[in-house]
């Protein structure tokens, strides 16, 4: 969780001193990513959402991964095509991560199914659609500016599943072990091929982006309140605390040693270069199209003619 806090912090920043060009943090919302994929099985694939790296990074996805994506420099597997914050790792069993929200519920329930047809001893009833999948919302208060309070009746998007006839259950999202025993109990339930809502109630400290400024739709009286309640990482400091597992020098010397570990992995990838402008137009189609190749072959005359005029072109491969 600290490392992921660390990260965003870094990365938000970088965004504001144009360095690259868009983030979205996680403040807040950390126990929701690691309590669920803590739960999991690493053969278990999961589709994940913008706003999800703590997934990643617990599977074993690198820093170095992160910045070279969020650079779009050439050691982004994506060739720098893709936003900042979209990863993906097939290696790692998640699929790279869409801006639109909800893609990723038919493409889960799409594999689910496929799995259960394809371990037809393990199925019920063929009849009835009853995949193997858990569909974990969470709930962190606002749909960019909208909140929670406009979006729906009731009092949150649990009462849906038990309409749906979905095993259902609420969560406190900032209690990592809370949301890790849902999660576990959802697996085995899953297993028998019962489809499993939960619900992670939580909070988002940040801005939706770096492309918001939420302080136009909530009021700062409203963010402190939440930052100073029990967060995730302080709820998790203070219960190793209260163990005497931890204690404020520990925690002093972890901190540095992740910032240095971030920084280090930052100023890695801002050195590397980014593939060449050109490369805009490749692997978009097996064949490129007349027109694209036309449009391929005019930037790469303005830039040979005007390449001078954009000095940002240093950070590319020629």
């Amino acid at each position: 969780m600290t490392k992921l806090n660390t990260m965003d912090k870094i990365l938000y920043e970088s965004q504001r001193q144009g360095r690259i060009s868009f983030y979205m943090t996680s403040y807040g919302e950390e126990a929701s990513h690691l309590g669920s994929v803590a739960a999991l099985e690493p053969c278990d694939l999961i589709y994940g959402q913008y706003r999800e790296t703590g997934v990643l990074l617990w599977r074993g996805f690198s820093l170095d991964q992160c910045m070279n994506q969020c650079y779009g420099n050439k050691l982004d597997p994506g060739k720098g095509k893709q936003m900042p914050v979209h990863y993906g790792d097939a290696a790692l069993n998640f699929v790279t991560i869409s801006s639109p929200l909800t893609t990723q519920l038919p493409q889960a329930v799409g594999s689910a199914y496929s799995f259960k047809l394809s371990n037809p001893t393990k199925s019920s009833d063929q009849q009835r659609i009853k995949c193997p999948v858990i569909f974990f919302c969470r709930n962190n208060g606002y749909a960019i500016s909208t909140p929670t309070s406009e979006q729906y009746s009731g009092d949150g998007i649990a009462g849906k599943g038990i309409g749906y006839g979905i095993h259902t259950i609420r969560v406190d999202g900032n209690d990592v072990f809370a949301v890790y025993n849902a999660t576990k109990a959802a697996r085995e339930l899953a297993l028998t091929n019962c489809p499993v809502l939960i619900e992670a109630m939580t909070y988002r400290l940040g801005h939706h982006s770096t492309s918001d400024d939420s302080s136009a739709y909530r009021s700062a009286d409203e963010v402190k309140e939440w930052t100073e309640l029990d967060l995730p990482i302080l709820r998790y400091r203070r219960f190793l605390e209260s163990k005497g597992w931890w204690n404020m020098e520990m925690d002093k010397q972890w901190l540095s040693k992740i910032k240095s570990e971030v920084l280090e992995s930052f100023n890695k990838a801002e050195k590397v270069k980014k593939l060449p402008p050109d490369e805009l137009f490749n692997d978009v189609y097996a064949e490129i199209p007349e027109a694209l190749k036309k449009q391929k072959m005019e930037l790469l005359n303005h830039l040979e003619k005007y390449g001078e005029k954009y000095p940002e072109l240093e950070n590319f491969e020629k």
